[in-house]
């Protein structure tokens, strides 16, 4: 694999007893810059995948209405 003259000229110049440029760079060239920041649209949708399951406290989201209605037999 051949060498690119950046390379070769910072080589050259660790030779020669001069700075090397890679020294002088910061931590930041190392990090993973491509982390999100906000949720896909895939995570979004994971997160109320199982909204209806129970918690566990015991009150999982679901309700019942309950009428009963009396009427006289006559």
């Amino acid at each position: 694999m051949a060498k690119s003259k950046a390379k070769k000229l910072r080589e050259r110049l660790t030779r020669e007893g001069k700075m090397n440029p890679e020294v002088k760079r910061s931590e930041f060239v190392f990090s993973d810059m491509r982390t999100r920041t906000t949720k896909t649209k895939k995570d979004h949708l994971y997160q109320f995948k199982h909204k209806n399951h129970q918690s566990q406290d015991g009150n999982d989201g679901s309700f019942l209405f309950l009428n009963h209605f009396v009427f006289p037999i006559s």
